[in-house]
């Protein structure tokens, strides 16, 4: 009498699953750690995001992007429904494991701005690699302006400080 193996089994993976002495034994699959397994990849804009947030909460940054831009922003923060846009001043390149950012930014006036730049690198490749994996390779800044005391922002409204 021969044996059959179960219904939709071959008898070679049976013996696949027996080891030496008779017992059934688990096949390992796809080896390696599960969360390994796969690719992740990751949007230019959510690498601005994550860089605009993290460069604005510098202090002596006043805001992000050029006046045009900034002007546009102020225009589109007006009609309902929009959200601000967190990564306006903010150009990433992404790759599969590195990533260069550009930012231009506004300086408020008395800020040191070779200190202020330092702070804003660090600041960003701290959140950028942190929450991405990625390497930054670089933070290329432009400052396009400084904000002056008594001015008002190009918006209209008046400054975030009082």
């Amino acid at each position: 009498m021969s044996e059959t193996a179960p219904r939709g089994q071959s008898e070679s993976s049976d013996r696949d699953l027996s080891g030496d002495d008779g017992r059934r034994t688990p096949v390992k699959r796809g080896g390696g750690d599960p969360g390994s397994r796969g690719r992740t990849t990751i949007a230019d804009g959510v690498v601005e995001k994550i860089a605009g947030l993290a460069a604005r909460d510098v202090f002596g940054v006043h805001a992000m992007g050029s006046g045009v831009s900034r002007t546009f922003g102020a225009v589109r923060d007006r009609v309902p429904g929009t959200s601000k846009s967190v990564s306006q001043g903010v150009k990433a390149e992404v790759g599969e494991v590195q990533t260069a950012l550009d930012l231009e930014i506004v300086v408020d006036y008395g800020v040191s701005i070779t200190d202020l730049s330092r702070e804003v690198r660090e600041n960003v490749i701290s959140a950028v690699e942190r929450m991405t994996g990625l390497e930054v390779v670089e933070v290329n800044i432009a400052v396009s302006d400084v904000r002056l005391p008594d001015e008002q922002d190009d918006d209209g409204s008046e400054s975030r400080l009082q």
